[in-house]
């Protein structure tokens, strides 16, 4: 069920006045008559309202402890629905925790974290957002709420396979046949109908949290998918929110694998045309255009590889598709994208333990691995009949990624998506939207649209050399803070982040032995 904005928890709501009878206005209002019983009603209702979320932020959560957080927190479950439209079906518990905010006197707007992926388990991530946004801990609540099908929210977790050779690892029929042998696993879950996890049904449940906690209006920082999940809950219910941060935009309308391959091209492009350019890197890698073409060509082809964990050499069949997974993923991060010159010219020579080693890098393990079963319930609702009616994109990475989820999610259930979940917002409260200049799969050109719907209530701030996620940046910990802090609008629209912009682009690796010798 789609529980509103507006619709209080207690006697003093106002069906029709939404948030000014949840404040308690009308006794505010100057001239306004009422007889004695009706202000004496009044004013209590407006004591109860203001001390509404710190009571009811203390009933809805107990005490607890989360690896990572030093502190004690607090944490919560909400018992929601499978299916909305079965209340007394099947229900799965949405698991949150609240980082105390330290002042005494705190602030009453939460601030809310929607993690990426999709997939990732916004509370697993906590520890390390936490270096990012303890400033804004200091008065406001930080709430992190793991959606549907990820942490332990009904968590629709494939099993790892940590026995699997490197060939293994990288064989795609094995791959399909583990994601198949999941699904089958899945679905004799009791929450096991993989229709219900979608990013509609999980920021309804991301406002019955908010309004557990009795907050009037929170603020959301959102990065990747979340940014996504974050638009969502700002179409569903914008009255509620305050601020929000969107780093590395992803419209609901992107088509999402096949908006990939065309942006991994032009960050593949660019890298290589910032070599040509760097005195440097052209100097150590001359052909690097001529390697990666020659590269492609020789595709596919039997290949050595070592084992990192074993040591063993393994023969493997390295296809056209590996290739491109491969150096998608170190793209993804500047610092893993300036080894990729080094890698290219090594494949190109025959050996790819580099290729292969930089795209483990960025591994979804420990807190950054995916719910595998969530991320294709979403990708596959809200992603597939976008992807089936795109044209090719050309270029190197074609439609390599996006085959391989038209693959996957002509077998798996998908949940029906209503036609304005792909609109854009039009109006809201202030947005700061964050994109990196390198980024492969939420370039600015994502930003820039979602801005335009926006309006004068957004601010895109691009930063030309970062990659995916400018949050991580260390001065934009402070722009982040200014942006929510900020009194008033107008101030927060107006916060500097003119700090970021003269971050360079790393220098491309080059081994030791390289620079001793003077050449490859």
């Amino acid at each position: 069920m789609n529980e509103g904005v507006g619709k209080g928890s207690h006697m003093c709501a106002h069906p029709t006045r939404g948030m000014v009878a949840m404040l308690g206005a009308m006794a505010l209002l100057p001239g306004h008559r009422m007889r004695p019983v009706r202000r004496a009603l009044t004013t209590a209702c407006l004591a109860l309202t203001l001390l509404a979320p710190t009571a009811m932020a203390q009933t809805a959560t107990q005490p607890c402890r989360v690896p990572g957080i030093k502190t004690e927190v607090r944490c919560g479950v909400l018992q929601r629905a499978l299916d909305p439209a079965q209340a007394l079906g099947v229900k799965i518990g949405i698991h949150y925790v609240v980082v105390p905010a330290l002042a005494r006197r705190k602030l009453p707007d939460p601030v809310f974290l929607l993690a990426g992926g999709p997939g990732q388990s916004a509370i697993a991530v906590a520890p390390a957002v936490m270096e990012r946004m303890g400033r804004l801990n200091n008065r406001r609540d930080l709430v992190f709420v793991d959606q549907r099908g990820t942490g332990k929210s009904a968590p629709l977790m494939c099993a790892e396979d940590r026995s699997a050779s490197l060939a293994q690892q990288i064989d795609l029929r094995r791959r399909d046949a583990r994601l198949r042998q999941c699904l089958t696993e899945l679905q004799k879950l009791p929450y096991g109908d993989l229709r219900f996890f979608t990013t509609v049904l999980a920021m309804q449940d991301v406002d019955a949290v908010r309004q557990a906690l009795g907050a009037p209006r929170i603020n959301l920082v959102a990065a990747s998918y979340g940014t996504r999940a974050a638009l969502e809950y700002l179409r569903q219910f914008a009255p509620a929110v305050r601020r929000t941060v969107l780093d590395g935009v992803a419209p609901p309308d992107m088509a999402l694998p096949v908006s990939v391959s065309v942006d991994s091209e032009a960050a593949l492009q660019a890298l290589l045309a910032s070599c040509d350019a760097n005195t440097p890197c052209a100097r150590n890698y001359p052909a690097l255009r001529a390697d990666w073409n020659a590269l492609l060509a020789g595709l596919p082809r039997e290949v050595a590889l070592t084992d990192p964990l074993s040591g063993e050499v393994q023969r493997a069949v390295m296809t056209r598709q590996l290739l491109l997974d491969a150096v998608r993923g170190p793209l993804y991060a500047p610092a893993l994208a300036a080894a990729l010159p080094y890698a290219v010219q090594q494949g190109a020579r025959g050996r790819f333990e580099a290729l292969l080693g930089l795209s483990t890098m960025l591994g979804a393990r420990g807190p950054n691995r995916l719910a595998e079963g969530m991320h294709f319930s979403v990708v596959c609702a809200e992603d597939r009949a976008r992807m089936e009616g795109a044209t090719p994109s050309g270029g190197d990475f074609g439609q390599a990624f996006a085959q391989q989820y038209l693959q996957a999610c002509s077998y798996w259930p998908r949940g029906e998506v209503p036609a304005a979940f792909y609109t854009l917002p039009t109006r809201a409260t202030p947005v700061l939207l964050l994109s990196g200049g390198l980024d492969p799969v939420t370039p600015p050109r994502h930003g820039a649209r979602v801005a335009r719907a926006l309006g004068a209530s957004a601010r895109h701030v691009v930063v030309p050399n970062a990659g995916h996620g400018v949050m991580n940046l260390g001065c934009m910990h402070d722009v982040l803070f200014r942006f929510i802090d900020a009194s008033d609008d107008a101030a927060a629209l107006a916060v500097d982040a003119g700090c970021a912009s003269a971050v360079p682009r790393p220098p491309a690796f080059v081994p030791v032995h390289v620079t001793q010798q003077g050449q490859p």
